[in-house]
């Protein structure tokens, strides 16, 4: 069966709703026409005459209504023999009544119109009128629409039309056979009441917006010019015009009007567009999105964190409220709630160690040599019970001692004040308290001696009676302060390093400690210390120094994780004096911070216990990807000399640097010389990267949350003050243990968490000693949770037959090897799709719990994120709307987007769609789907209603899609939560993003053949098709008709200039002086075209519209593999021509021919300037579609790889093809290659792509009859036209005889060869002269020759391939090729040669470079030298 009867029979039948949009469009232009037309004041509409004139929509929409019947019946008649008897009955019923209405509401309207005939209205007489109108037409307009008014309230009162399709009463049921099939699939998809005011306010808004515009902007200035065109008469056709009495001129009017229905057709892609951008970002301010973006923003809101951390994060029997507020307020955590700030530490820190972990944290060079950014932002596990205040982080206190020491040297004022300056920065005076509390606990620690003990006991009481009279300042001399605090760092730094042999040196530290107090700042001598004093004299010892019995200090102190952790703290506050704003210097793990900060902040559930959570899984499809990169990977150079170590060097040399360091290697060769630390390196590299590897470690953050979570609560306060380090190393006892926290711990996490990777080639990567294969069983031992499904194929003996057998294997790693759990034998093969969605649905039986979450193998998690996830599970207990979540969707972070400008732009594009895109989609459309997104499932809903895939080959090419239809149709709901998000991997060069977008493209026209979308689009409301659409199939209608609408912009003004109207028009507005016409005839449709251009003007642009219109016309859709490797190398100039030639450059060089022969013929905008304005914007789209690919191309302007490109795609061009030559080598295979799209389309394809190719055939009939020689004797005969084929035939004959020459007598007889050669080219010299002497042909009339001619070359070309079985019947199908190769060489020539003559500058490559790699630049990246090669680096 062709793919258009499949078409037509699974898809046309009742495409009722997207017709209802076309209808919809068709009846306001007609309306908005007439109301132009009539020159109707908008406050006139109401009365009588012109309603009557209104009302015509009616009969348009009866007539199109009944047309659609027809097409309907033709259309499906291959079908109708194996439908049912009831469903043939209603079509033709439907088409009986809808040709019953085209008769009768133009029958009545006629008897109450003036411009009736008498005839008719003599005919009609019998019927009455009421006010010069028919009643019969009032009443066959009611009840014409009553339909449409049942509708409109079944719409109001969503809950009516729920309980009508669950109703058995029999009208009931005869009006849903007539409108509806009786299918389960599809019902009960209505959403709330105020769900639905919500979409259908928004779209309200835009609609009126976009109409607004079409009738101020588009319709009605274009009015008067169309009367005034119409109005010409007597125009000299510069062409043979077939019918030169024709009145109204109605070619001008079509090429006019054409561009501005066209734009008016698509333009609601574009308002969506705004109000999209409107209405997300005014959703997302009132989500909080984006409070918090900065460190800075960090810094000012961290105090606010622990409290945000315990609201949500921390399980709490409080009953949560839901909802908006203007302000949000957390609680702060009190020093005395030491326990809630233990567990908000203990996340903290495990966030932070997972940075280090991930090598985002670096040695800061202006801070001490022992500190690290780590150290700056751990906060403390088991905080101090004397502390009378929360410990926060060392970056938020740093440089706060140093320049409180300043402050309280050189004031001079009270206390009070003082204190309040330090007040004012709350972490300075949280850092002056901590470090006098720290100082007083150090040295009670410290110090021992009953005498030493005393006289510090009395010097602090001092201090401390001082501050709370406020006579600090009156009685100590601060002056000496930054002297005391000089001695005491020299204590810490001692007690830091815990060297035995610095005893005496930490002694008389003590003692110029004391010194200082006591004689430098102390105003008053204190009796008792005096005393003290007196007495160590007279025993004769001196303080601090004790004696062997009888110590007075302790050193080494006692060492415990606790003091290590204080002692270092301290150091850190001390020392630290420059500010720490930079802390982080990562971006990468600034950004994290930034974002788990504020997501804190959003609106969430609260977090459950652990043990009461929802249980869930996640599940990652795997081919045959990169699992971990091999040391022959690493090493591998590309031809320019840069292998990916050196490359991910000079991108990430801050993690480079800390890898190093922890690895304790000065240099890069130091690495090779050790294979554990080759191990490391391999899996540094691959954890930037798209590899599996990646996403197993992301994935497996979510057990290690769990963990951490389930000892929060499940954990003693005493355990969670000595923090949870203590469990994540257990003893071996506890492991052995099965009642210990550890083991209890472990399953839990168990028991809420599994995660297969489903690797369905697992099993013959194994058996032929595949080195993936070994890496996948490499992440099974190093994370015992791992389970890998796949699919094994065994050769079984049955009945003596030999029968490949297939199973479903799931298997875990024990002692170094993969034990097997489960084997399930399949009914046979597994893969009758796309291979993705098979690879998925088979191994969904060993997930377990309730959620399932896809993960695709390009995607990353953060540990940070991971703690959120038992949020997010919440979700689907929490109000919705009617219905419960079914998937919930989760935004992403693409990580590829930090260095070139090209994958930049990609990650914009794909962070707007997950953020802003779904937004919008969920709240308030409710047509959001699922996207290939770490997207949440309820696992239990899709296991029963056909699993998360569908996997049909072609028409479920974009599979994931698929599964958000599925979900809908079976009243599901689809919700979006940006609280949380996933990492992911997009594609970073355009040959790997063109290919994503063919991709999508094709996937999108196979959708539009589906029954999922003609279900939603025929059960969902008006307004929410609306959304379902233009967010769908839509967009790429949408960016179809945009070039459409340049194509017929472009052909129209052709036409009009090659034909002499639009010289008859020009000359017609001069004399009238019409300045409307002018415009119209001058700017029309200018700045619609340049509005377009921003928005859909791109390269991608062709690539969707290319493949979306191939895949609609002959289908052939295909997976296209895009490839996830490091992309910063030169493409050849061949494999971008093979990739764009049909989709880009061959459309980009017949606009530029559309473009230059209006230059030429046009006589609206004579001067540059003018046709520079009007066609800017296409030109721009010439450039984009010829140029980008070099542009974006890296060295793409270099000298060198010029001349290297042209040899190979000399080559190329010139090689034959034959049986297994691949496209890459030869230019027959690649040529044959882009025709296999015919080999699938049937007649009707054919057709339509023979229609298309006509359009070639205009420039020849008009642009021969502007030759010099033609006009001199001012003939406009058919004959001219005739006369100009016989010259086409006269080439072909050359050709075909040069051709068969060659064949055979080049090689025997090479001088008859040589002398038929020689004939002919005398022969065409003469005919040359003889044109140019006897008929006055120029030079001029040779280029427009050429210009006329060779869109005919290639239409025949064109019609030729579509007509291929008949040419090669005949023979002629060498000669097509022959000519297909000669167009090829020319196109080639035409865009190789700007780039060639741009290369010859070196400032232009610079100038790419900089472009390109903008993103690099700005951070210092040494991109230059990845470029120029690492070899002479290295």
């Amino acid at each position: 069966m062709h793919r258009e009867e499949r078409v037509l029979e699974e898809n046309l039948e009742a495409q009722e709703n997207h017709t209802l949009l076309w209808t919809f469009y068709i009846l306001a232009l007609q309306a908005m026409v007439i109301i132009a037309w009539k020159k109707v004041e908008l406050v006139d509409i109401l009365q009588a005459k012109v309603l009557l004139d209104l009302s015509t929509i009616f009969i348009t929409a009866a007539v199109l209504r009944f047309i659609q019947s027809i097409l309907d019946l033709v259309l499906n008649f291959p079908g109708y023999h194996r439908w049912r008897f009831t469903r043939v009955l209603r079509n033709i019923l439907k088409i009986i009544v809808s040709l019953a209405w085209a008769i009768i509401l133009p029958v009545f309207f006629l008897h109450s119109s003036k411009i009736a005939p008498k005839e008719i209205k003599d005919l009609l007489s019998f019927l009455g009128e009421v006010k010069g109108i028919s009643p019969l037409y009032i009443l066959a307009v009611a009840v014409y629409l009553l339909p449409n008014l049942l509708a409109a309230v079944l719409f109001i009162f969503p809950m009516l039309r729920r309980w009508i399709e669950n109703s058995d009463w029999h009208i009931i049921r005869f009006l849903l056979w007539w409108s509806q099939p009786r299918i389960y699939v599809g019902r009960g998809m209505h959403e709330s009441q105020f769900a639905l005011i919500k979409y259908t306010l928004f779209w309200s808004l835009l609609l009126i917006s976009k109409f607004a515009f079409s009738y101020f902007v588009q319709i009605k200035p274009l009015v008067n010019p169309t009367k005034d065109i119409m109005s010409i008469r007597r125009i000299d056709y510069d062409w043979h015009e077939f019918f030169p009495k024709a009145k109204h001129n109605y070619g001008a009017v079509v090429s006019l009007w054409a561009p501005v229905i066209l734009v008016y057709f698509m333009d609601t892609q574009i308002w969506y567009a705004i109000y999209q951008t409107l209405y997300g970002g005014f959703l997302g301010a009132f989500d909080r999105l984006g409070e918090i973006r900065t460190l800075g923003m960090v810094r000012s809101r961290f105090q606010s964190l622990p409290g945000a951390f315990n609201t949500y994060l921390v399980p709490s029997d409080k009953s949560q409220k839901r909802g908006f507020s203007l302000s949000k307020r957390f609680a702060e955590i009190t020093a005395s709630r030491r326990s809630e700030a233990a567990k908000f530490a203990q996340l903290w820190n495990e966030v932070i160690c997972s940075f280090r972990e991930e090598d985002l944290l670096i040695k800061p060079e202006q801070f001490p040599l022992s500190c690290r950014e780590m150290d700056l932002l751990i906060v403390p596990y088991s905080s101090d019970p004397s502390l009378k205040i929360i410990q926060w982080p060392p970056f938020l206190l740093a440089s706060k001692i140093p320049i409180a020491l300043d402050m309280a040297a050189e004031f001079r004022s009270k206390d009070s004040d003082l204190w309040r300056r330090i007040c004012a920065d709350e972490y300075m005076k949280c850092a002056v308290i901590e470090c006098y509390e720290s100082f007083k606990h150090v040295l009670n620690v410290l110090v021992v001696g009953e005498t030493e003990k005393r006289i510090m006991g009395i010097i602090f009481k001092e201090v401390e009676s001082n501050i709370s009279k406020n006579t600090l300042l009156v009685n100590f001399r601060m002056g000496s302060l930054p002297t005391l605090c000089t001695k005491f760092v020299e204590l810490v730094g001692i007690l830091k390093d815990g060297d035995p042999s610095k005893k005496d040196t930490l002694v008389l530290l003590l003692q110029d400690m004391l010194e200082v107090v006591t004689r430098d700042m102390m105003v008053n001598e204190i009796r008792e210390l005096v005393e003290v004093g007196h007495s160590s004299k007279d025993s004769g010892r001196q303080l601090f120094a004790g004696t062997d019995a009888k110590p007075a200090i302790v050193f080494p102190p006692t060492v415990t994780a606790q003091w290590e952790e204080q002692i270092r703290r301290l150091y850190l506050l001390l020392t630290v004096k420059e500010s720490a704003l930079d802390v982080p210097t990562n971006l990468e793990a600034r950004r994290r911070i930034a974002f788990f900060t504020n997501s804190l902040f959003m609106d969430m559930p609260r977090a459950p216990l652990v043990r009461k959570m929802l249980s869930f899984s996640v599940l990652t499809p795997y081919y045959s990807e990169e699992t971990v990169y091999s040391k022959a990977d690493l090493e591998m150079e590309n031809e320019d000399g840069v292998s990916i170590i050196y490359y991910l060097q000079k991108i990430f040399p801050d993690e480079w640097n800390n890898f190093m360091e922890r690895l304790n290697c000065k240099k890069t060769s130091e690495i090779w010389e050790n294979e554990e630390n080759i191990l490391q390196l391999r899996h540094w590299v691959s954890l930037r990267g798209q590899t599996l590897c990646r996403t197993v470690r992301g994935m497996m953050y979510y057990r290690r949350a769990l963990k951490l979570q389930a000892f929060l609560d499940m954990a003693s306060e005493g355990e969670i003050l000595v923090g949870y380090k203590a469990v994540t190393i257990p003893s071996e006892e506890d492991k052995k243990s099965q009642r210990s926290l550890y083991a209890q711990l472990e399953a839990v996490a168990d028991m809420k968490f599994t995660y297969v990777a489903t690797c369905q080639n697992y099993g013959n990567q194994k058996r032929s000693g595949d080195r993936r294969a070994t890496d996948i069983l490499n992440l099974m031992v190093n994370n015992p949770s791992l389970r890998v499904a796949y699919i094994d194929e065994v050769e079984e003996r049955e009945g003596g037959k030999v029968q490949k057998v297939y199973y479903s294997v799931l298997v875990k790693a024990v002692d170094n090897l993969d034990q097997e759990i489960y084997r399930i034998k399949l009914p046979g093969s597994a893969k009758i799709g796309e291979g993705k969605p098979e690879n998925q649905n088979h191994a969904i039986i060993f997930t377990r719990g309730e959620a399932l979450q896809a993960i695709d193998m390009n995607q990353d998690n953060y540990l940070e994120e991971a703690f959120k996830m038992r949020n997010l599970l919440e979700e689907f207990n929490e109000d919705h709307g009617v219905r419960s979540p079914t998937i919930l969707g989760v935004r992403e972070h693409i990580f590829t987007g930090s260095v070139s400008s090209l994958a930049w732009f990609m990650s914009n594009q794909e962070t707007s769609f997950v953020t802003i895109g779904q937004r919008v989609l969920a709240r308030p459309l409710k047509v959001r789907f699922h996207y290939g997104h770490p997207d949440v499932f309820d696992r239990i809903f899709h296991i029963t209603r056909g699993g998360i895939s569908k996997a049909s080959r072609g028409i479920n090419l974009s599979e994931d899609i698929f599964a958000g239809f599925n979900s809908t149709l079976r009243r599901g709901n689809v919700t979006h939560h940006e609280y949380i998000q996933v990492g992911k991997g997009r594609d970073v060069g355009l040959n790997q993003i063109s290919l994503f977008e063919a991709k999508v493209a094709c996937g999108n026209g196979e959708q539009i053949l589906s029954r999922d979308l003609y279900r939603l689009g025929h059960r969902f409301d008006f307004f929410r098709m609306l959304s379902f659409y233009f967010t769908t199939v839509g967009f790429y209608v949408s960016s179809m008709m945009v070039v459409i609408t340049v194509y017929v912009y472009l052909y129209g003004k052709l036409y009009l200039s090659l034909s002499g109207l639009e010289k008859a028009i020009v000359k017609f507005a001069r004399n009238k002086g019409s300045d409307p016409l002018k415009a119209a005839m001058a700017s029309q449709s200018l700045f619609k075209l340049l509005q377009l251009a921003a928005v859909f003007f791109t390269f991608s642009l062709g690539t969707k519209v290319h493949y979306f219109g191939r895949t609609i016309l002959h289908g052939g859709s295909r997976y296209r593999a895009t490839g996830r490797g490091f992309v910063v190398r030169h493409e050849k100039f061949a494999e971008n021509y093979r990739l764009y030639s049909k989709s880009h450059f061959v459309k980009g060089l017949e606009l530029m021919i559309l473009l230059i022969a209006y230059r030429i013929y046009g006589s609206a905008v004579p001067d540059p300037t003018a046709y520079t304005l009007l066609t800017f914007s296409m030109w721009f789209l010439v450039v984009s579609w010829l140029f980008a690919p070099f542009l974006f191309n890296p060295s793409g302007f270099e000298w060198q790889k010029i001349v290297e490109d042209w040899d190979d795609w000399a080559k190329w061009i010139n090689s034959r093809g034959g049986i297994g030559v691949p496209a890459i080598k030869s230019w027959e295979s690649w040529w044959d290659e882009e025709q296999e799209h015919m080999q699938y389309t049937g007649l009707l394809g054919r057709f339509w792509e023979i229609i298309l190719s006509l359009r070639f055939f205009l420039y020849q009939y008009g642009i021969v009859y502007h030759l010099h020689a033609v006009k001199v004797k001012e003939e406009t005969s058919i004959i001219v036209y005739g006369l100009s084929w016989l010259v086409i035939v006269a080439v072909m004959i050359i050709l075909k005889i040069v051709s068969m020459g060659r064949k055979k007598f080049s090689a025997d007889f090479q001088l008859m060869f040589r002398l038929l050669k020689l004939v002919l080219f005398i022969g065409s010299i003469i005919t040359v002269v003889v044109l140019f002497t006897v008929l006055h042909l120029t030079v001029g009339d040779i280029c427009a020759s050429l210009l006329a001619f060779m869109p005919t070359g290639w239409a025949l070309l064109q019609i030729s391939q579509a007509c291929r079985p008949l040419v090669k019947g005949i023979g002629m199908w060498g000669s097509v090729k022959a000519l297909a190769r000669g167009y090829e060489y020319l196109m080639g020539l035409v865009i190789f040669a700007p780039v060639a003559v741009l290369a010859w500058f070196p400032f232009v490559s610079e100038f790419q470079s900089r472009l390109l790699f903008n993103q690099a630049f700005s951070r210092g990246l040494q991109i230059q030298q990845i470029l120029a090669g690492g070899k002479k680096n290295k």
